[in-house]
Order: C-alpha cells, then structure tokens, then sequence
C-alpha cells in the first residue's frame, strides 16, 4: 500500500475561506485560484497576478503559518525566497500572503516533462540555501529532538505502518521507534529548508535554480535531513532514477546511513 499524497495540485472546485475572501476583498478584489492543497487540508490560491495567500485551518499544530512568516522575513536576508506581504490568524484558521516569484515549480508540467533538469535545479538550489544561511545567526532550529517527540506524539495517537512510506511499512512500530535513537553523527550544520520537497523548489524558464517556498519547518539540522528527503521526493514526482542527480548537483555523495535515518525520521515524524 502506497501511502496518499502529502500535497497535490486540486483537481475539483476548492471552497475559498471566509478570511481569504475578506482579505481579498478589503485589498480591493482580485481572482483566486486554488493551486496546491496539501493531506492536511492547508490550501494555497493564486491571487491576481503577483500574490499567492496561504490559510490553514485553525487547530492544525503541523503547519504554523505565523512561524512561516517569521522564518521567510529572516531568510529573506539572505537567500530567495517570498516576500511577506501580510499574516494573521482568526478563530478559525490563519493566513500568509506573499508576493509572487517570476519562476515554476519543479513539479510544474513543463519540469515533470523534464526531470532531469529539475532534479539538477533541485539539488543546485539547497547547496545554494545551505551555503547562504548562517548558522550562527539562525534564531530555529530543526533538531531531531525536537522530531523524535513528534514522532512519538503521532504514534501514541495510533499512526503506524498504514500511514508510512512502502520503504518503511514492512516495519512494525516496535522496530521502527528504536531507529530513531541510533542518530548518525551530525555531518555538517546548516539551516535547514525543513520541507525540501521537490514542489518547493522553483525553476526559472531557462531550467536554472530561481528560488524556495514553505520554509515553514525552517531550522538548523544535519544537511542530511533536508538532502535525504528532497532526493528521495524525485522519485515520487518523478519516477526512479533522479535521486542521484540531485547528490550530484549538490556536490556530494550518497551517505547511505544517514539517508536511511532522515528519511525514517521524516515518514515517522
């Protein structure tokens, strides 16, 4: 069993929430258009021309909007990534609203139709995100600590093997915790994407690195955790047979354990 798409393009009408249409319509109007809706009911829209407004569903502790706000104004300073426009919350759900980058996602049909390419863009722009964000200036973090409790809190409220990866669903969850706590030995300290799945990368029209979106989960780790996850997403949007050009762009080279580890870490966690 193949476990369901953590984020898809909608392919059925998406009802607009009452505070993304009062936002819109206190900025004057605008077309919306629902563009990525991700398994835990958070929706992004397309507004007008040069905006996208993000909501999310009060009581959703996976995604915090605010938090994402903070993190992209920091790392703004350094790397490309949205500019925040605006964010706010109500009783029932938040909202962040940024300006519109001129570039496509990596899963944008033009670069389904050329993998390779987006791979090599992939692996491209997080060398450039690790590379430019400074670690000691970094106000997050990402740790696996931090993770393990997550991790924990979701199996205690009963996920297991049915909700896992097919990598990892021959596991129980007996077998399955303990790897959590065999950390391998931090390779390099950066900050972090959080979520570098192949979608949040975004490909200028000549197929070059142009930019990051959802650095939610933005945070110093291990680089691993970040390269482990954004190979092994090639292979769900892609296909078999991409993850090696995403090391390859990056300038590294596969480490089997510590691939093993994030991504076990990041289908529990």
């Amino acid at each position: 069993m193949s476990r369901p798409p953590l984020a898809e393009i909608p392919t059925r009408p998406v009802p607009v929430p009452p505070a993304v249409r009062s936002l819109v319509d206190s900025a004057g109007g605008g077309d919306l258009v629902a563009v990525w809706e991700n398994s835990l009911g958070g929706l992004t829209f397309r507004w007008g021309a040069d905006r996208y407004v993000k909501w999310v569903a009060a009581g959703t502790p996976e995604i915090d909007l605010l938090a994402e706000a903070e993190r992209l104004a920091w790392a703004s300073r350094f790397t490309a990534v949205p500019r925040v426009l605006d964010a706010g919350q109500d009783e029932f759900g938040a909202w962040l609203v940024t300006e519109a980058i001129d570039a496509a996602s990596a899963v944008d049909p033009r670069w389904i139709a050329e993998p390779a390419t987006a791979a090599a863009a992939i692996g491209r722009g997080l060398r450039v995100l690790h590379d430019a964000l400074p670690v000691e200036d970094c106000p997050f973090t990402w740790s696996v600590e931090q993770r393990v409790v997550r991790a924990d809190e979701r199996i205690a409220a009963g996920e297991g093997p049915s909700e896992w990866f097919p990598e990892h669903s021959r596991l129980t969850v007996a077998e399955a915790r303990p790897l959590l706590d065999l950390t391998p030995p931090v390779d390099r300290l950066v900050v972090c994407h959080g979520d570098a799945c192949a979608p949040n990368t975004l490909l200028s029209a000549d197929g070059s690195f142009a930019a990051h979106v959802d650095l939610g989960s933005l945070g110093v780790a291990d680089r691993w955790a970040d390269l482990a996850v954004a190979a092994w997403s090639t292979e769900w949007n892609y296909g078999p047979g991409y993850d090696g050009i995403v090391y390859e762009a990056y300038g590294i080279e596969p480490d089997t354990e510590r691939i093993t580890y994030y991504r076990l870490l990041w289908d529990l966690g």
